[in-house]
């Protein structure tokens, strides 16, 4: 039986459309699922959408629409977003709807009972973040993540859980790598925020503050879940926690390693508040928290107010799915912010697609065509040499999550492929055997690249015809990636 290895997206918010940040973090997630399955492992990948959050009902009322149905509109933008990135999700969860969370939120909550107790507070609320804020988390006043909007004055009477109770704990857990926090920065920000001391947080708020949206608190009709609560709890109502089925015994408690991919603005609430609630539930912690940097236009980050967003669905259809899959994971560093342009992108797509991968799918399927049924029993070494370094390069970049390099390596071993085609000069010489090795090379590279240009590697994959491990025919490839006009 082969290992079982679960991995998700965070859930975003559905106040507005996706924008590219979120295809950042679906194309990365995505390339580790494509990946683990290439290499045998069973895999579960969970995306979705957070339903549940006070923004989302502010966005809906100004919307002049009721919550339920904006809601439920802007999640099928996500999921065309997924579909249209060709994502290879097992799941997509929609926390409003899906009978399976509500259901295994409000058992978490019982579960994690003995942590939870009520009480009055007042504090400011960054309706951004959807979370209460300390004096020592905010700069100049106002939230470091959404310094644009102004913090709400809250007083009510609200449940909290005892994060103080887990503070040695976590320390341990995140400081021996039990529960990995990659990059290696952003583990020390997550000790940096236990050293100064951790304090229980609010898990719930008052109906009339909801707007009587979300999750209701078991047994107290008078509060909602707190947002975060309730949307971190989907990763294992993905997998029907509630009723402990046999996909949350295999994929979740049981699986070989459980990876959550994040952006770095809600690294604490995956790191350290969503640990503590599985400590306090008795459930299996995750493995590894990847958290990646934001996407930014001219250095900045997204936001509506500056007009900066970029739609990739704009994106994905002027350029192609496997052409923006192929941006983010290559020229988007994982752990650092990156700037996007347009342009950068074009200048990927002529140079990496039409001119690299495109042109050499070309190349050695035009010489295969013409030459016929190609018979080798051996491949040449230095091919099979390269081949192999290749895959040692990118099972090394993957297993530090840096996925940029492994694509990287595996774009050199085209650079390869067209510097062997130009030093054997098959056209001249029509050399079946070094036609064959070319053929061997293509097939391979279509595999290593799978998972970032699905489209293209299976058309590579479809035009190869192996008759038995020794024989093979091949059809024409048209041009994968058009060039640019």
């Amino acid at each position: 039986m082969s290992e079982k290895f679960f991995i998700s997206t965070a859930i975003p918010y559905v106040n507005a459309k996706p924008h590219i940040g979120f295809a950042l973090e679906l194309a990365q997630a995505d390339f580790i699922a494509r990946y683990k399955r290439s290499h045998g492992k069973d895999v579960f990948f969970v995306t979705g959408t957070d339903d549940n959050a006070l923004k989302n009902v502010q966005a809906a009322e100004d919307a002049g629409l009721p919550v339920e149905k904006f809601v439920h509109d802007q999640a099928k933008r996500f999921k065309e977003l997924a579909e249209k990135l060709n994502i290879s999700n097992d799941y997509f969860i929609e926390t409003s709807i899906d009978p399976k969370h509500i259901e295994g939120a409000q058992k978490l909550w019982k579960a994690a009972g003995k942590d939870i107790y009520k009480k009055e507070y007042a504090g400011l609320y960054c309706v951004g973040c959807e979370e209460f804020k300390t004096e020592k988390e905010l700069v100049n006043g106002r939230c470091n993540e959404h310094p644009d909007r102004d913090l709400v004055k809250v007083s009510e009477e609200n449940y909290f859980f005892k994060l103080s109770s887990y503070e040695k704990k976590l320390k341990e857990l995140i400081k021996s790598d039990k529960l990995k926090i990659v990059p290696e920065s952003r583990k020390n920000e997550m000790l940096s925020f236990i050293e100064s001391g951790l304090e229980d947080f609010s898990v719930s708020r008052s109906v009339e503050r909801a707007r009587g949206w979300g999750i209701p608190v078991p047994e107290d009709d008078s509060q909602i879940q707190y947002v975060w609560f309730d949307a971190l709890s989907n990763y294992i109502n993905s997998l029907d926690y509630a009723n402990k089925s046999e996909k949350f015994e295999n994929y979740w408690e049981n699986a070989e390693e459980i990876v959550h991919v994040i952006g770095k603005g809600i690294s604490r609430f995956h790191a350290i508040y969503w640990p503590a609630m599985l400590l306090s539930a008795g459930v299996r912690l995750p493995d590894t928290v990847f958290v990646h940097g934001y996407v930014t236009i001219d250095n900045q980050k997204m936001s509506k107010s500056l007009g900066n967003v970029i739609d990739p669905v704009t994106l994905i259809e002027k350029y192609g799915t496997d052409a923006v899959r192929y941006f983010l994971t290559r020229h988007i560093n994982p752990f650092e912010d990156s700037d996007f342009s347009e342009e950068r992108l074009a200048e990927a797509y002529q140079a990496d697609l039409a001119n690299g991968l495109g042109n050499f799918a070309s190349r050695v399927s035009t010489l295969a065509a013409e030459a016929g049924e190609l018979t080798s029993s051996k491949v040449d070494g230095q091919i099979e040499s390269e081949i192999e370094n290749a895959r040692k390069n990118i099972e090394n970049a993957v297993s530090q999550f840096r996925i940029h390099e492994a694509v990287a390596a595996a774009w050199n071993l085209i650079h390869f492929g067209d510097g062997y085609i130009d030093k054997k000069k098959p056209w001249e010489s029509k050399d079946k055997k070094v036609i064959f090795d070319l053929v061997v090379l293509l097939d391979n590279i279509a595999s290593l690249v799978a998972p970032v240009v699905p489209n293209a590697a299976d058309k590579i994959t479809s035009a190869i015809n192996w008759k038995d491990k020794d024989r093979i025919s091949v059809k024409k490839i048209e041009a994968l990636f058009p060039r640019l006009e």
